[in-house]
């Protein structure tokens, strides 16, 4: 999925990170409003989503993922504890509740993450 996301986000202008545990995603996408938005609204719509949030929106003063058309992090794939930009939070059940509580800590995961993609 990445290698066809990744030259139609390039495309786009479209940067980000994704993260993936246990079956659920968290993503940060970023670029001209209207092309986030519309990319957002596909994602959203489709089937294979459920339990689609938007935490935070809105403009930014500098990209955050500024080099990666879309940086994946697979948080099963290894131990969580051994990762230096682990933080017990990625202990915590991927939920709307988990997500919603602190929408800035999500922020902070994703970028943690974005530096070993």
């Amino acid at each position: 999925m990445l290698e066809r996301v990744r030259p139609k986000n390039d495309a786009l202008g479209i940067t980000g990170m994704l993260l993936y545990k246990d079956g659920n995603f968290m993503q940060a996408l970023e670029g001209e409003e209207a092309a986030v938005g519309k990319l957002a609204n596909t994602i959203k719509n489709d089937a294979r989503h459920s339990g689609f949030l938007v935490l935070m929106q809105g403009p930014a003063q500098r990209r955050l993922f500024p080099n990666s058309p879309m940086g994946f992090h697979d948080l099963t794939s290894e131990p969580p504890h051994r990762n230096p930009a682990y933080d017990e939070f990625v202990d915590s059940p991927p939920t709307r509740a988990t997500f919603t509580l602190d929408p800035n800590r999500c922020m902070n995961l994703l970028r943690l993450f974005s530096s070993q993609s």
